[in-house]
């Protein structure tokens, strides 16, 4: 793999430096302190103004740019997960049963490495802002940088993962659809306890619970458009305080994923159709309460264009690739996509000569040459959306920015 040409192997060593460090000091959801501060340091010492968000952890950087137009916004997130490394990297964590499992230590460091090459090479025309977005891996992260001005007078936004499908040097910008939502529910079911030997006098809750466990995985499987896609998953069940004891409750919890709104309306009324009837049959009572999560992210057309043309200028076109396979996990991304045309793209990162474990595992890791093929990237996309918006601007701009096609 050869380095884009705006990124000299001094800036990679340095971004790989800045990865290791973010590793080996994960921090979890709403407690990246040492993180943001790393963040902070490294972009004042590039002479880029930076504020915190808030009382919370993230920071957002902006860099000014040499005509009145909208923002180019580009996006990192920093939170690790609660997991217990299982690596023999050198630099693994050092925070016991805290992970970097999901590669937004990577992540973090392209973003630097972007803000990097802007210093470098002088300001664009539009200006630029940074954001180091805290709990991706949590519900708000996204909601609350939102809410603190991130996306103000912003145009387009991008932002990205690494992906251990494709080869380092690859980069995947695919059309629509790229990301499920998710929602959790959490399913309460009510019986009689009473004594194990006499279990007619009771109404047993894991019996009437492991009935909906079984029939819920046929909510898609009979239930959802074959051409659609959705994941119900349960991942929690609690009962029980002794085992000659019938249980007289039973608590469920897992998540719903799908591509399409109308799905994802669909797939929820139809659990608690189910949950209600099988718990009637049981002789219990049951209450399924679901936390709304992310939606699905949806790349816009525009910031498609803008992506391709930027991960040609960064890798060239031919290391431009389609997605490996439909993706069902989340990302808050979707979120700024709700208010502002952009992209989200992934990053060749698979590691050569070595199993390949995926994301939220104890053994994930990534190569890291991905962070030029990333910090490049970022640079590219805020150059072209930048040079695209001296000659019109998106409508979302137009109202949220004051401008007209015609102020240009």
């Amino acid at each position: 793999m050869n380095l884009p040409a705006v990124v000299d192997p001094r800036l990679l060593a340095h971004l790989i430096a800045i990865r290791r460090d973010l590793h080996e000091h994960p921090e979890l959801s709403w407690h990246e302190r040492r993180t943001s501060e790393r963040v902070r340091a490294e972009l004042q010492e590039l002479g880029i103004v930076c504020r915190a968000a808030g009382d919370q952890p993230g920071v957002i950087a902006e860099l000014p740019g040499t005509q009145e137009l909208p923002y180019i916004a580009l996006r990192a997130d920093l939170d690790a997960l609660p997991v217990c490394e299982q690596t023999d990297l050198p630099f693994r964590s050092a925070n016991e049963g805290v992970m970097h499992a999901c590669g937004h230590d990577g992540h973090t460091a392209m973003l630097l490495g972007a803000a990097a090459i802007l210093s470098r090479r002088g300001p664009l025309r539009a200006p630029v802002r940074l954001i180091f977005q805290p709990a991706e891996e949590d519900s708000g992260g996204a909601d609350s940088m939102i809410a603190l001005g991130a996306l103000r007078d912003v145009a387009y936004i991008f932002g990205g993962h690494v992906d251990r499908f494709h080869e380092p040097g690859t980069i995947v910008v695919a059309a629509g659809t790229v990301n499920a939502s998710s929602d959790e529910f959490r399913i309460v079911v009510r019986g009689r306890g009473g004594h194990a030997a006499r279990p007619h006098e009771g109404i047993d809750a894991i019996v009437a619970a492991s009935s909906v466990v079984v029939s819920a995985q046929s909510l898609v499987a009979r239930g959802v458009d074959p051409g659609q896609t959705a994941v119900v998953s349960i991942g929690q069940f609690a009962a029980g305080t002794a085992p000659n004891v019938i249980a007289d409750t039973a608590t469920l919890a897992g998540t719903v994923r799908t591509r399409d709104a109308g799905v994802r309306a669909q797939v929820k009324e139809a659990l608690v159709r189910l949950v209600t009837g099988i718990c009637r049959a049981h002789g219990a009572e049951s209450e399924v309460t679901f936390v709304s999560g992310t939606p699905p992210l949806v790349n816009h057309p525009d910031g498609v264009a803008l992506a391709r043309a930027a991960a040609a200028d960064a890798t060239g076109a031919a290391a431009l690739q389609q997605m490996a396979a439909v993706n069902m996990g989340a990302e808050d991304f979707a979120c700024y996509l709700d208010h502002v045309p952009g992209c989200y793209v992934r990053f060749g990162a698979q590691v050569s000569g070595r199993p390949s474990f995926p994301a939220h595992s104890a053994r994930f890791d990534f190569d890291e040459r991905a962070l030029a093929i990333g910090a490049a990237f970022f640079y590219h996309a805020a150059a072209r959306a930048s040079d695209l918006l001296t000659t019109r601007l998106p409508l979302a701009a137009e109202r949220t920015f004051g401008l007209s096609k015609e102020a240009d």
